[in-house]
């Protein structure tokens, strides 16, 4: 279909990333799945995809080796004929007071979570079509300033420096550019390291009094991806439950 929109999805093998996918999918894109290593997980994503009757292809990129990402968005290219929405889910995340973290962490965090969120927006800058989209992920925790994030809440809020700066940047392109900042979401990321209690009393944090899924977090990244989210640009959507 010459119509038919293509996203190229990062971290997409599980978690929010993989919902993101599926969703964008079966609102008619077809995806490419973007995954760092786990080739099983990312089969799995794309055999979703294809047996609900979209289409998907996997690409394996590390997303701060501009190299790789690079290949991620030939892949589209050549797999679908262009580029139209592009969600940079992969991330990383490293709990610890500021006072006791390990500064290998620190620079493995920042790697993926700010060398790779602005390799990837650089590929997108350069590549996503006229009325295109481009979604990248902060954290709510910007704003909530939970002690023991200070490292993972530091890249994300330059995540969304980069997020205000490159919407204005496209100009001109009838490109959006919005970022994600999630609360508490049951994910794999989220939940490692972190006991029953502190999860309940994670929970019970937003007005709705639950965690967040990756199923809700998909439909705001499909919305600011669609058609009505068109009027959105420059924003960091706060997708939280009502945290403050």
């Amino acid at each position: 279909m010459a119509d038919q929109r293509v996203a190229v999805v990062t971290g997409a093998s599980r978690g929010i990333g993989r919902a993101a996918a599926t969703t964008l999918a079966a609102a008619g894109h077809a995806v490419v799945v973007g995954y760092a290593g786990d080739d099983a997980a990312a089969k799995q994503v794309v055999e979703q995809i294809t047996a609900a009757g979209g289409q998907a292809v996997a690409g394996r990129a590390d997303i701060a080796d501009e190299q790789a990402v690079a290949k991620l968005f030939d892949t589209a290219e050549q797999s679908f004929g262009g580029v139209d929405v592009v969600v940079n889910s992969a991330g990383r995340m490293s709990l610890s007071p500021i006072a006791d973290l390990d500064l290998a962490d620190l620079d493995a965090l920042h790697r993926t979570n700010i060398r790779g969120t602005f390799v990837v927006a650089r590929e997108a800058a350069r590549r996503v079509r006229t009325g295109g989209a481009i979604v990248l992920f902060s954290t709510s925790v910007v704003g909530l300033q939970f002690p023991g994030y200070g490292a993972y809440a530091a890249s994300k809020g330059a995540v969304e420096a980069m997020t205000l700066i490159l919407a204005r940047e496209m100009r001109g392109r009838d490109v959006t550019v919005n970022a994600v900042a999630p609360g508490p979401t049951a994910t794999d990321l989220f939940l490692d390291g972190k006991d029953e209690a502190t999860v309940e009393r994670l929970a019970k944090q937003p007005p709705l009094e639950r965690l967040g899924t990756p199923a809700d977090l998909a439909e705001v990244v499909a919305f600011l991806a669609g058609p009505g989210g068109r009027w959105v640009n420059g924003q960091i959507v706060r997708a939280n439950g009502g945290i403050i």
